[in-house]
């Protein structure tokens, strides 16, 4: 693990890293930073993150054994692996933790961690995965203008040891990637099925908004290539790519 008071940016970080050290970097190489200054999400968003208060970090991995349109199962696998670790946290029996798709964490309707998934091919199959990934820990307040944002500690009213939760983390997303590599075919219909049951909004109708407007839908499906199903109100199925549609919160 290479720790860092500051950087603009783990993943660029570790992807220099990588470059320069033409891919011989081991897989699960971390860069763990205190403090952020220039973190990407979806959208091209910015990831507010008060200094040595929560989780910004970026991994490697190579997975060259999945064909590139399968990428997604890398979305999946990470995403399940955050809500495992997070639930570890809960009192309740009925968790607040989901998935948006495709990989933001939310607790109820606010957003607790957000990841970009830096994807490079080697021919026809995966290459150099850069995984980044912000997780709000201990915040107590945040004051940018992001809508919805909240953090661990405002969920269980207490403040945690970093590390450890970074340790229960990548111990479930190792667990997910390893099985993975050793049986694709079982472990895609194991990840799909969990990844499904996690769902942000699986349940009911919700306003969503696309290049049309805004309308009403129920959640479908989600496709192996991660294309997303939805239903609306006249009955009428429609499916998206990433960035294609957006939940309204």
């Amino acid at each position: 693990m290479i720790t860092l008071k500051e950087t603009d940016s783990t993943s660029r970080y570790l992807n220099d890293w990588c470059i320069e050290r033409h891919d011989e970097v081991e897989p699960f190489t971390m860069v763990l930073a205190d403090y952020q200054s220039a973190g990407k999400g979806q959208r091209g968003n910015s990831w507010e993150s008060e200094a040595g208060k929560n989780l910004t970090f970026s991994f490697v991995i190579y997975p060259d054994f999945l064909p590139a349109k399968r990428q997604f199962l890398i979305s999946q696998l990470i995403s399940l692996g955050i809500v495992e670790a997070l639930r570890k946290y809960e009192d309740n029996e009925e968790s607040g933790f989901s998935v948006k798709w495709p990989n933001d964490i939310y607790y109820q309707d606010k957003k607790i961690c957000g990841m970009l998934i830096e994807t490079f091919l080697q021919g026809m199959n995966l290459g150099r995965c850069i995984c980044g990934i912000g997780i709000n820990v201990n915040q107590e307040q945040f004051l940018s203008d992001a809508p919805n944002p909240i953090s661990l500690y405002q969920i269980i009213g207490k403040q945690i040891e970093r590390n450890e939760l970074l340790n229960i983390v990548m111990h479930e997303i190792v667990s997910f990637y390893d099985m993975l590599q050793k049986d694709e075919a079982l472990a895609s219909a194991e990840l799909i099925k969990r990844y499904t049951a996690n769902l942000y909004r699986k349940e009911g109708f919700h306003h969503y908004k696309d290049a049309e407007g805004e309308f009403l839908a129920r959640f479908v499906k989600v496709e192996p290539d991660g294309r997303l199903f939805l239903e609306d109100t006249e009955g009428r199925m429609r499916n998206y790519l990433f960035k294609e549609v957006q939940y309204i919160v």
